[in-house]
């Protein structure tokens, strides 16, 4: 049986570290090795890419002191411990994230494979890792032959759809939209000799899917991602040398399917062809062959093309898909393409080609139908008791020529019908024209849509739940983190928020991913970011999309309101995402070249904001966008902004050794605060606006002196009172209210906010049954149904900001200094919560904290990773009341007492896992 060559490097990695899992079990051990944030990437174009692994250990307060990489060209030497590319030696070093290869020049089309051997506290060597790899791309210009490739001709019939009419305006004139349909690209070739190695870039104007020997290359969607590709765009490299047939009988076929993607379709309400009208395919595949030569299968003008079966693919319009004119046999080999075009050459475009540095959109979980109805006859809706991003899988039999619709919504009208008002003119409708013979079942190319429900029609009999599955797609960032406690409204908060993260981390942060907008807007992302971080590990997502980010900037030195951007530049909040974003990806991840790459961009930014209107920033702008029954001016919001951005570079210059760059934006900065004392706040600690996200900002931002931050402090809080104690922020607010109320010493506040269930709140839209976060605080009530259809998006993230405290002062998890290599765990207490557990899985490894409370009693169960050391706040009246693991923390090994700060016992602890009991001070 011929053993495929994926499976035999998995086995053989795998037995690299045989003898060392055999013998007696090391007291630390190296684990989870990536590569520029990833596993095995494939085609990366970082000529020095930086190495990471995580320890794992039983052992407290075990810490790396030494460590060894070793990075050889191919598997074989590795495993004999030859580091041909890079051997580092034995370094004296705890470092274990973002270590930069320094060893042989690196080229096009290379493979590297390392591995990992470090010393713990004692100086006792971990042995060997597991083997990792990672492959260099295409570094040069001149290593592309390839031509862009596509199909110009027009079909005789083209897709043409009307616009809907989501006002109902009875005297609207019909609009009309015409879409062309789906590419197919193909070419045969042989191969005689025998294949040890083949790799595929590809990258396309439009989105791409594709094919050898009658597979789909990979499980990624939408491939090659979102750019403004007038500026970049990414390729993506496979591994398909097991898909390859060589030899004798070595015939292969290589095929795509071209979409209209973000390159034609609709973008926001802008319309087609932002980037072009001509999509394209430019594809080479790299051969190596047992004997060391090598060959190129290149996209050029030897490429057929035609037409198939998808009529229209548009992310807001949806798919058609007409099965009847499948084409079968199309990508494999030795199929009769006479009839078939020759392919059109060159591009209406050529940007910068770059090897892709994020994270692909896959599909990761199915949802079964929960509920199916039939609100009129012949009309079906299946309910997935979960609003996402997505869309359906089809199961259907019937006669060819039947034709299935399918429309996507998240609200159901009172008579059971799909609402679709708030999508505006995206009409989120997949259709399926049957070819007969038995059971179908479909799924979309080149689209999703954001819903909860699935209305179908067109069906010959009466289906069953299993007609419709719901496929949840979204960036493949791993999930980190789980959250709970004992409120159940919390908990569904948390679900909420998560989900929401789930359908708008799609290969930019989009604001919604149903209506016709879905763009990444650069205010929703920074006020979320730290919350999105608690949930998925978002390096590389983000490394991507800060490089989207940097691209908006303009001229002036100012970023846009989206990335990539299409509607305008320069709200205070929003193009503070500029320095906000990469700050706090360098905070979580402990990543210098972000903020190192980035630093002149954001440098252009603050002199920008200083050269506008002075010491307060730029001003214009969207203000605290969708607050309820308050208005903070918005002269107040660029002024704090532009001084918390100028702060955060100060920041950075020091992290960065920029010595005399930090004391000049300190000096800005307090400059900065200097003013808004003056312009904004009165004799009585009053500031302008007298709104909570005003106070929020003077506060959370360090804009007062310490008299006026008691005296803002107190306002804010009558402000809250004033309120009926509900919030009254918008986006700008939402992100600061409650850490800043935990910041002033008002948790207590924190908490009754959090669990409201009344309007305005979070747990209102909880009682309206939302699965997810909503766009505003009553997007639907039971009482007075929908609201405003211009801007009513039900999957809108913004809002689950609040997530950043439920981790930060819940869980009581953070990090003390960039990349969690010092972290603090101090959670805060309140009235409605009597336990919450949870964990994080942190670029260091996994912090879990989980705790309850009865009466005075309180027990706490932690984790800290190895190699890491925590600064830990107990409730405690005392330190005489603490104990670690039944015993007296007093005195007690590897625990070092520290100080009694505000009822609470601070300790330093180093790694491991403990059980923390103590006696609650009385308040």
């Amino acid at each position: 049986m011929k053993m495929s060559h994926q499976l035999l490097v998995v086995i053989t990695m795998a037995l690299t570290c045989l003898s060392t899992s055999l013998s007696a079990a090391p007291e630390i051990k190296v684990i989870d090795l990536r590569c520029e944030y990833l596993v095995n990437p494939l085609g990366i174009d970082v000529t020095q890419p930086r190495l990471s692994w995580k320890l794992q250990s039983d052992v407290r307060g075990q810490k790396q002191s030494q460590y060894q990489i070793i990075v050889a060209s191919s598997l074989g030497k590795l495993n004999k411990g030859i580091g041909d590319l890079w051997d580092t030696g034995i370094v004296s070093s705890n470092q274990t994230t973002h270590i930069p290869y320094n060893g042989i020049p690196l080229k096009s089309s290379m493979q590297a494979f390392w591995k990992v051997s470090v010393w713990g506290k004692d100086r006792r060597e971990s042995g060997w890792s597991n083997s990792a790899m990672w492959s260099m791309g295409l570094l040069q210009k001149s290593d592309w032959s390839a031509e862009w490739i596509g199909y110009d001709a027009t079909p005789k019939e083209v897709a043409k759809m009307p616009v809907r009419n989501f006002k109902h305006k009875p005297k609207a004139k019909p609009k009309f939209k015409s879409y062309l349909p789906a590419q197919y690209l193909r070419k045969d070739f042989r191969l005689t000799q025998k294949v040890t190695r083949a790799a595929l870039h590809v990258t396309a104007q439009g989105h791409v899917e594709m094919h050898v020997n009658g597979q789909r290359v990979g499980n990624e969607y939408f491939t090659p991602g979102w750019t403004d590709y007038r500026k970049r765009i990414y390729y993506r490299t496979y591994d398909v040398t097991d898909m390859l047939a060589n030899g004798p009988n070595g015939s292969n076929a290589m095929g795509a399917i071209l979409g209209d993607g973000w390159f034609r379709g609709n973008i926001s309400i802008l319309g087609q062809n932002q980037y072009g009208k001509k999509l394209r395919l430019l594809s080479q595949l790299h051969i190596t062959y047992a004997d060391g030569s090598s060959e190129v299968i290149a996209s050029d003008r030897t490429w057929k093309a035609s037409f198939g079966p998808i009529i229209l693919s548009d992310m807001f319009e949806g798919e058609t898909y007409d099965a009847r004119k499948e084409i079968s046999g199309w990508n494999k080999p030795n199929y009769n393409d006479k009839s078939w075009a020759a392919v059109n050459t060159g591009a209406e475009i050529n940007p910068v080609i770059e090897a892709y540095p994020g994270v692909p959109v896959r599909p990761i979980l199915e949802l079964p139908t929960v509920k199916l109805t039939e609100p009129k006859p012949n009309t079906y809706v299946f309910d997935l008791g979960q609003n996402f991003s997505g869309w359906a899988r089809l199961k259907v039999t019937g006669n060819a020529g039947d034709k299935i619709n399918m429309q996507f919504a998240e609200m159901l009208n009172a008579d059971g019908i799909v609402y679709q008002d708030n999508l505006r003119s995206a009409r989120a409708a997949d259709n399926y024209i049957l070819k007969g013979g038995g059971l179908e079942t479909y799924e979309p190319h080149f689209t999703f849509h954001g819903f909860r429900y699935v209305q179908v029609t067109g069906l010959t009999a009466k289906p069953n739940k299993d007609t419709i599955t719901g496929i949840v797609i979204h960036s493949d960032a791993p999930m980190t983190s789980t959250f709970e406690c004992s409120n159940p409204l919390l908990n569904q908060l948390h679900s909420n928020v998560v989900w929401g993260q789930r359908s708008n981390y799609l290969e930019v942060p989009t604001d919604c991913p149903q209506r016709d907008e879905r763009l990444g807007w650069t205010g929703d992302t920074q006020v979320f970011i730290r919350s999105g971080c608690n949930h998925q590990n978002v390096s590389a997502f983000f490394t991507k999309w800060i490089i989207d980010l940097m691209d908006t900037q303009n001229k002036a030195g100012t970023f846009g309101q989206q990335a990539p951007v299409f509607h305008g530049h320069g709200s205070p909040a929003w193009a503070d995402a500029g320095v906000i974003c990469p700050w706090t990806i360098y905070q979580i991840y402990g990543d210098q070249r972000i903020i190192r790459e980035n630093y002149a961009a954001m440098a252009r930014f603050i002199d920008y904001c200083h050269s506008k209107k002075g010491l307060v920033g730029q001003v214009r702008g969207f203000g605290d966008w969708l607050a309820v029954g308050s208005k903070t001016p918005k002269e107040l919001i660029s002024a704090a902004y532009f001084g918390y951005s100028t702060s955060l570079m100060a920041k950075m210059a020091e992290g960065l050794g920029k010595n005399e760059d930090a004391a000049k934006y300190n000096k800005l900065f307090n400059e900065i605060r200097t003013n808004f004392q003056q312009k904004f706040v009165k004799p009585d600690g009053t500031i302008a606006g007298h709104s909570q996200t005003a106070y929020c900002l003077a506060l959370y931002f360090n804009l007062l002196t310490e008299k006026q931050r008691t005296q803002a402090s107190g306002h804010l809080v009558d402000r809250i009172k004033a309120k009926d104690y509900h919030l009254s922020v918008g986006f700008v607010g939402v992100s600061l209210l409650l850490p800043t109320l935990t910041e002033i010493g008002r948790s207590d506040l924190a908490y009754r906010l959090i669990q409201n269930k009344t309007y305005p709140s979070w747990g209102y839209s909880i009682e309206q049954g939302a699965t997810t976060i909503w766009e505003r605080w009553n997007s639907y009530t039971h009482k007075d149904g929908f609201g405003d259809v211009g801007m009513n998006s039900f999957n809108h993230y913004a809002y689950g900001a609040c997530s950043e405290w439920m981790f930060r002062s819940m869980l009581g998890i953070d990090t003390d200094g960039p990349g969690f290599k010092k972290i603090t765990m101090k959670p805060e207490l309140g009235e409605g919560v009597t336990w919450a557990k949870g964990h994080y899985d942190s670029i260091q490894g996994r912090i879990s904290s989980s705790w309850k409370r009865e009466g005075k009693a309180f027990q706490w169960a932690i984790t800290v990773p190895t190699n890491v050391s925590s600064t830990v706040f107990v409730p405690a009246a005392d330190l005489a009341h603490v104990a670690i693991d039944g015993k007296p923390a007093k005195g007690a090994k590897g625990v070092e007492f520290l100080r009694m700060e505000n009822n609470r016992a601070v300790i330093l602890i180093s790694s491991g896992s403990f059980l923390i009991t103590s006696k609650i001070a009385s308040q």
